[in-house]
């Protein structure tokens, strides 16, 4: 369909190409008779008055195209041009150098001797002919980005479909066999089973509920509530230290206060939990990971900064898409997943910052203090 509305318009324009060059002939053929006339009706001055009524006829039809006949003493007559601007003889000067590019002039001779010489410019409707190409290309320009427009939000409704359906049923999955844990749980606090180990299970159910949270929310609508960004930040931070290997240095810098943002709970700390993640992957297990906090009025920016193998400048946004991963297991889910928690649900921004290859990288999010 788009192709074969790109070969009619395709047609079109070549159409009106044709007919423009058709119609410039004309003039240029209907000033070459003019230009006859003229002569002519010098001619019979000096013959018979009568031979020159019909060059006469034919100069006085001239109704459209404008023109300026400059005698060979400088003076000159006009025809079809604004009768106030022409009283200027600095605007006929300008009208004559564009009419001489428009139009090759036709000079009147007669008995081997220039006598006048004619400048026309192309008509009104010419003038328009020209400019119809340029609108036909406007509205294929048009029509290409509105069916970019659709395709895209197409796209995206497909994906937001994907995410939602492919979120709920994890979070389904993963109910069933977290509450069996739950019952099983109980039952061993009945037996005789070392308090440490049920600690440990309980711990482990604690996350997988959290998980189970987390992918809830991505498959519903998301709720948000003002929260102290600062302790949120902590609280994702000291769990992943605490798990994490300790040639990790970690480094916390935040300002002195609270920070209310409009947060969800699960998905910000999941978000800061993939961010440290990849960025531990990216220093191979060893190096010094950086989380700071700043506040630049309403601006709220959390920079996330380690110094691992780094990213080309190329690769700054297409770490964000779906399916991009460097790394030998992974579906490249985790980046794409935490763009779409910042910038659809918390209505933010995120985006590589700076990066230098072997020196490290950082990663910016970007959000609105709560009002």
């Amino acid at each position: 369909m788009i192709s074969i509305s790109f070969v009619i318009v395709s047609l079109i324009l070549w159409n009106t190409y044709t007919f423009f060059q058709n119609f410039k002939d004309e003039e240029r053929t209907k000033m070459k008779i003019w230009s006859f006339s003229q002569q002519e009706l010098t001619k019979s001055s000096d013959l018979d008055a009568n031979i020159g009524e019909l060059p006469m006829q034919i100069i006085q039809s001239n109704k459209t195209t404008p023109m300026i006949l400059v005698n060979k003493d400088g003076s000159y007559s006009y025809n079809n041009i604004n009768e106030k601007k022409a009283a200027d003889s600095a605007y006929i000067q300008k009208l004559i150098l564009k009419f001489e590019a428009e139009n090759k002039p036709h000079k009147i001779i007669f008995n081997g001797e220039v006598l006048q010489t004619l400048y026309y410019g192309n008509s009104p409707l010419l003038n328009k002919l020209k400019y119809y190409p340029l609108a036909l290309i406007l509205i294929i320009v048009l029509f290409v980005a509105v069916i970019f427009f659709f395709y895209s939000s197409n796209k995206n409704a497909t994906q937001n479909k994907l995410w939602s359906g492919m979120a709920k049923e994890t979070a389904h999955q993963i109910g069933t066999p977290l509450s069996s844990l739950i019952g099983w749980t109980e039952i061993l606090k009945t037996e005789n089973v070392n308090p440490d180990y049920i600690v440990e299970i309980e711990k482990d159910i604690d996350r997988l509920k959290t998980i189970t949270e987390r992918f809830s929310k991505i498959g519903s609508v998301t709720v948000l509530e003002p929260l102290d960004i600062i302790s949120e930040t902590l609280e994702s931070y000291d769990y992943l230290k605490a798990r994490s290997s300790k040639l990790v240095e970690f480094e916390i810098i935040t300002p002195e206060g609270d920070i209310l943002v409009n947060l969800n709970k699960q998905l910000y700390s999941w978000t800061i939990e993939n961010l440290v993640k990849n960025a531990i992957d990216a220093m191979k297990g060893r190096g010094k990971l950086t989380i700071e906090i700043s506040q630049l009025e309403d601006n709220i920016k959390v920079n996330i900064t380690d110094t691992g193998k780094g990213i080309i400048k190329k690769n700054f946004n297409k770490i964000f898409e779906p399916g991009y991963t460097t790394k030998k297991r992974g579906w490249g889910l985790g980046l794409s997943l935490t763009k779409r928690i910042i910038e659809d649900f918390h209505h933010g921004k995120i985006k590589v910052l700076q990066s230098e290859i072997n020196n490290g990288t950082t990663i910016q999010i970007a959000l609105k203090r709560a009002l």
